[in-house]
């Protein structure tokens, strides 16, 4: 009867690991091209073989806990997300207001709210900028390639790249390179509030 037992509890768990193998293929491979990883900079960051990986992601292998627990640590994501977690799955995260990181230019009159996720900080940020008249934010390039994007959502800004200088009211986005210095200002009498997104990793304009 033991025996018995021990039996049918391998085989089930043979085809528990079966299952769960051919959901993480696809969710190492989902979250390795989010962070714009290669197999090779997974291998590298995780201790994994690439030849491993590439088995895990094609389903060709079920990998060990431990080399599942590598790969999390590697994907900054728990284990248990990476076993549960599904193309499908339902996410939602939630930062308040006071937990939200704001920073200021140095005249003090433009504020951005950090509302982007920290785990895309390195590659996508998106920020809520508001600013009294005359605000100005002077940054310098980022990483080349890298694309801004302004939408105005009251007031009206600026945003000077070189010697090009373009104005954008409410309902109105620009889009400029930031991988060289570039300023934003708000113009006008009235304070201006919008949405800015930055691409470090966008296809480089020519």
């Amino acid at each position: 009867m033991g025996i018995e037992t021990k039996e049918r509890g391998g085989r089930e768990l043979e085809s528990g690991a079966q299952v769960i193998s051919g959901q993480l293929g696809k969710t190492i491979q989902r979250l390795r091209k989010a962070y714009n990883f290669s197999l090779s900079d997974l291998a590298e960051q995780s201790g994994v073989a690439k030849s491993i990986i590439s088995q895990i992601e094609r389903n060709e292998t079920n990998p060990t806990l431990a080399t599942i627990w590598r790969l999390s640590q590697a994907l900054d994501i728990s284990i248990e997300r990476v076993l549960s977690s599904g193309e499908e799955e339902p996410f939602i995260d939630k930062t308040t207001r006071a937990d939200t990181p704001i920073l200021v230019s140095e005249d003090g009159k433009l504020r951005l709210a950090i509302v982007g996720w920290i785990k895309t900080v390195e590659w996508l940020q998106w920020y809520e900028v508001s600013a009294e008249p005359g605000g100005e934010l002077d940054s310098e390039g980022h990483q080349r390639g890298s694309i801004e994007s302004l939408s105005v959502t009251s007031g009206e800004f600026e945003v000077e790249v070189g010697d090009i200088v373009q104005r954008a009211k409410a309902g109105e986005t620009l889009r400029y390179r930031c991988d060289r210095r570039h300023v934003v200002r708000c113009v006008g009498n009235e304070p201006g509030t919008a949405l800015m997104v930055c691409i470090l990793k966008a296809a480089v304009m020519e």
